[in-house]
């Protein structure tokens, strides 16, 4: 339902940048980078859990350093996309024909392995419920057709070629995907594949032999490197976007020379790619690929809302369908998503939200006035500790159940803290500038 959006922003809006560039026409302000953060972040851990995955894949059938692979994949992918998406675009698909032939092998024997068209039937053990949990962290792997916006001011024709092009490779993708777990679920029972570092490799074991699992290896290590190659390029293309409006640094929208790609963004976007890849966290880089993605489709829908309405006349060579029920469907399934992601990962989100909120302001507001905010701020707080160390010095705070030293310590600890924060305080707000 989200891509009818993104393919009528796609064509009223053709510049780089995706959900950032929609939001920005729509909103503007804080709301248009805020969404340009964490279309970077999502990319950022979509691209790490990409190259960690094709390392996992290639270990089931070769012993390999993990961690030093997924690095390996993306640094490589670096270079191809400092080369332009004119080579980007070839790799991709070359790439893709192999992985849908391979893939294309394995679904077709793993029907003549023993399933049929009569045995086809759709289940949910757990409900409602687990089809949403279910889905808030398998969301990623049906992520790609979105990618053609980012680099959408690159593409000839983009009246036609995006629709057609998101719409085609989310067709393919529901399709590809949902057949290629239901046959491995119908071959190798759950439970017995639960604990396999590549599941479908271990079933193309069991329906095609060892032959099998190798191909199977190398069609999905391939659709690894095409998701590491396509979400370097989205990060790099969004930060390259912030930092052409002037919310980042203006060297990172540098353009290389002989290539015509924004390289700074590319190489600054796979330092930090290369940083999260060795930590080895794969639970919680899934959710945090998810959750950027899930409040960057909410906002896409919520700016295609905005514009339909204030924008009217607006030249719309695409125009989703069934409006408004498709973009306000979109919003709705999504924010019910939210609610299956991870705690911590939340967690992180409220705090890269509050990052960029600090971001947004010390680059629109300028340093001498954030400097005067957070003195501001301090002193607050070191008021409010005086007070509290005051109180439980003259009785009127009492907390029962602790040691008269302990509760003596803490008053310490108060006045400590006061004093501290009211002289950061002092010295920002008397800062010169």
């Amino acid at each position: 339902l989200t891509m009818f959006s993104y393919c009528e922003l796609g064509t009223v809006i053709p510049h780089a940048g995706s959900e950032y560039t929609f939001a920005k026409a729509a909103y503007g302000g804080f709301i248009s980078f805020l969404t340009g953060w964490f279309e970077w972040l999502s990319n950022m851990f979509y691209a790490t859990l990409s190259a960690i995955g094709v390392a996992y894949i290639i270990s089931y059938v070769i012993p390999i350093n993990v961690p030093l692979v997924a690095i390996f994949v993306v640094i490589l992918f670096t270079a191809v996309n400092i080369r332009g998406v004119k080579e980007v675009g070839t790799v991709e698909t070359i790439l893709t024909i192999v992985v849908l032939t391979i893939l294309g092998i394995y679904a077709w024997n793993g029907w003549s392995y023993g399933l049929s068209m009569e045995e086809f039937k759709l289940s949910a053990p757990q409900g409602l419920i687990g089809i949403f949990a279910a889905t808030a962290y398998l969301f990623e792997l049906y992520l790609g057709a979105e990618a053609v916006a980012v680099a959408q001011a690159e593409i000839k024709n983009p009246e036609k070629t995006i629709p057609r092009a998101m719409i085609l490779s989310s067709v393919i993708l529901i399709i590809l995907y949902t057949t290629i777990v239901y046959v491995t679920l119908k071959v190798v029972p759950p439970e017995t594949i639960a604990g396999q570092t590549s599941p479908i490799t271990f079933a193309a074991e069991q329906i095609m032999g060892k032959l099998g699992a190798i191909l199977v290896t190398i069609a999905l290590a391939i659709a690894g490197l095409a998701a590491t190659n396509e979400a370097i390029m989205a990060q790099s293309r969004t930060v390259y976007a912030l930092s052409r409006d002037g919310y980042f640094p203006k060297a990172f929208s540098k353009i290389h020379k002989r290539f015509g790609t924004p390289y700074v963004a590319v190489v600054l976007c796979s330092i930090f790619t290369i940083a999260f890849t060795s930590t080895g966290l794969v639970n919680f880089i899934v959710y945090a690929v998810n959750l950027g993605f899930i409040v960057g489709f909410s906002i896409v829908n919520l700016s295609l809302i905005k514009l339909r309405k204030e924008k009217p006349r607006l030249k719309r060579p695409f125009k989703a369908p069934l409006y408004p029920f498709t973009p306000i469907a979109g919003i709705i399934i999504s924010l019910i998503l939210l609610l299956f992601i991870d705690p911590w990962v939340m967690v992180l989100g409220a705090e890269a939200t509050i990052l960029a909120y600090l971001a947004y302001h010390f680059r629109m507001v300028g340093y001498h006035r954030i400097r005067i905010a957070i003195g501001g701020i301090n002193l607050g707080i070191g008021c409010l500790a005086a007070l509290l160390s005051y109180l439980m010095k003259t009785g009127v705070v009492i907390l029962s159940g602790i040691q008269s030293s302990l509760f003596e310590m803490l008053i310490q600890i108060f006045v400590l803290v006061s004093a501290v924060y009211l002289l950061a305080g002092v010295l920002n707000v008397t800062a010169k500038t």
